[in-house]
């Protein structure tokens, strides 16, 4: 099947209410170009560089969500144009992300990622990180970023009870921080759940899913 025709499977098999990114990296030009062509505008890349470069050819009405991890020194190169940045997993990350807005005249949309996975080598706060961060009289100072949510990923496994457990508790911390009157913590987006597993994301709370190789075929 093509890119538009995957794109359109997966759109007519999710509620409305969710996002769909289309996870971009390592995809040619092209490529990206016909999930557009397709009526696709949300795209994810995992390397600030190489993100850059396709915002430089790419139409200008597309949302670029960086969806991996972030080194503070990069931040810089995306601050103008990034519409969404999903792996937020440290105070210092948002104070610079904040900084870089405030140079760009722009208010940065952030997520919290969390660390849900029965894996070392996931990134993302524990509860009690995400706590402190959320409630921390620092946080107020930074005006030029807003965080909209959480973001997480589930344990790599054919074990749906394990991967149903992990959504489950980052939709419940979702839903205990998302009515905080703090101006610059917003939640509405719940970002979890990739190919493998979007559907059990979506059945547990998510509204914002990042696929790839089911749109744009194995890399």
């Amino acid at each position: 099947m093509s890119i538009s025709e995957n794109l359109i499977q997966i759109k007519n098999s999710i509620p409305q209410e969710v996002t769909l990114v289309a996870v971009s990296k390592t995809k040619p030009v092209s490529d990206i170009l016909q999930a557009y062509q397709a009526g696709q505008r949300h795209f994810g890349e995992n390397k600030i560089q190489e993100m850059t470069e396709k915002y430089e050819q790419m139409p200008q009405d597309i949302f670029w969500h960086m969806i991996g991890h972030v080194q503070t020194n990069k931040v810089k190169y995306m601050a103008a144009y990034v519409h969404l940045i999903h792996g937020v997993d440290s105070f210092k990350l948002l104070a610079e992300i904040n900084k870089q807005a405030q140079k760009n005249n722009r208010v940065i949309n952030c997520l919290l990622q969390v660390f849900i996975a029965q894996e070392e080598t996931k990134f993302g706060l524990d509860a009690n990180e995400l706590n402190e961060i959320l409630n921390s009289e620092a946080l107020k100072s930074l005006k030029n970023i807003n965080i909209v949510g959480l973001m997480g990923m589930a344990s790599f496994t054919d074990n749906i009870a394990q991967i149903q457990e992990e959504f489950s508790t980052l939709n419940q911390l979702y839903l205990k921080h998302k009515n905080s009157t703090t101006f610059n913590i917003n939640f509405k987006h719940l970002s979890m759940g990739m190919s493998g597993d979007y559907q059990i994301a979506i059945a547990c709370g998510s509204n914002m899913i990042r696929i790839g190789s089911t749109i744009f075929g194995t890399r």
